[in-house]
């Protein structure tokens, strides 16, 4: 079977208020409500069949919601009963995700905004080729602690060499 490169589809985040969720990710970075909020039940539905053959039994509802960036990677928001925020939301030493980055021009722009909306900078922003290229990166963090990285340039060109 021959191997090629596989296209990024979507993402899916746990968040502790939907609305809020989707109020942050639309107004700050823009991206598109293509589902508004709605609930999903363990039921004999083919999403709830589906739903429990992911989460099991042991679950009746949650809400979602289904969002699309500027590429068309799609980003579903989840809100779980009882959700629990974790104590630290940047254990990068435990293997899984943690974190996933965007991109836009204005890095500067986009953090004062985040930080506007209930976010957080976690790091200054800084230049990965000093005087070379104009490549810029920061983490940052959204207002329930989910943790990204904004680039300034797209990541072939960021890591290719002589690409800019």
């Amino acid at each position: 079977m021959l191997t090629y490169p596989r296209a990024f589809s979507h993402i899916g985040l746990s968040v502790p208020n939907l609305e809020e969720a989707v109020t942050f990710y639309t107004e700050v970075l823009g991206w598109y409500v293509i589902m508004e909020p709605s609930e999903v039940k363990n039921d004999d539905t083919p999403i709830g069949q589906m739903c429990r053959d992911v989460f099991g039994d042991g679950w009746e509802r949650f809400r979602i919601a289904h969002l699309s960036t500027g590429d068309r990677i799609g980003v579903e928001l989840f809100e779980f009963p009882e959700n629990e925020q974790p104590e630290n939301h940047f254990e990068y030493w435990k293997t899984g995700l943690f974190h996933f980055c965007i991109q836009d021009p204005d890095i500067e722009g986009l953090v004062e905004k985040i930080k506007q909306h209930g976010g957080k900078q976690r790091m200054p922003i800084r230049e990965y080729y000093p005087g070379e290229k104009p490549f810029k990166m920061v983490y940052a963090e959204d207002p329930f602690g989910i943790i990204f990285e904004i680039y300034t340039h797209s990541y072939e060109l960021t890591y290719s060499e002589g690409a800019y």
